[in-house]
């Protein structure tokens, strides 16, 4: 019976340590509470946990290409009056241009210039392939489409660049004036 009650216990204390040390990160550091138990963690805390949240910059979600090309094909069938199959084939190029554009603004090996002179081209032959899709009437409709984007494009910079330089001229009227003398 003596044996029976010693591996009985032997077992029992076995499983309560497996369980303590696995709470306490079994004594790794950085796993589980922190720097394994009573080593000088702090109430079982590491040093990480109890600075709060860490603060890393992450990058705003990338809207999907599709997503995108859908949105601007909304716009495009109340003011050039699509079908649903232009449509369709409209958004694939939209998506398709996005996602190189994407690819384009992405490479770190092409110079401003270049990216410029790229998008500039991809623009052109996105142009052309939607323009393929159009009827004569829709191409006219289509090109005005484009001109208002690119209106509001610069009405928006301009509103931004106005309130850039409002801010700029209200610190500078804050600030004392001061005269240096030689």
């Amino acid at each position: 019976m003596k044996p029976t009650l010693n591996l009985i216990i032997f077992v029992f204390t076995l499983f309560c340590f497996n369980t303590v040390s696995a709470q306490y990160g079994n004594g790794y550091y950085n796993n589980g509470y922190g720097n394994g138990y009573g080593r000088g963690g702090g109430m079982g805390m590491d040093r990480s946990m109890m600075a709060g949240p860490q603060s890393t910059p992450s990058k705003p979600k990338e809207t999907p290409p599709e997503q995108t090309a859908a949105l601007i094909v909304d716009q495009m069938k109340q003011q050039i009056n699509l079908d649903e199959l232009q449509s369709i084939a409209i958004s694939n190029v939209l998506a398709d241009s996005i996602r190189e554009q994407g690819i384009l603004l992405k490479n770190e090996s092409s110079s401003q210039d270049q990216k410029i002179e790229q998008i500039k081209a991809l623009r052109e032959s996105t142009d052309k392939k939607i323009s393929a899709f159009l009827n004569p009437d829709q191409v006219e409709k289509y090109k005005t489409f484009m001109d208002s984007l690119k209106e509001v494009k610069k009405t928006k910079s301009k509103k931004k660049k106005d309130k850039d330089s409002k801010e700029d001229s209200k610190e500078a009227k804050d600030l004392p004036d001061t005269k240096i003398s030689e």
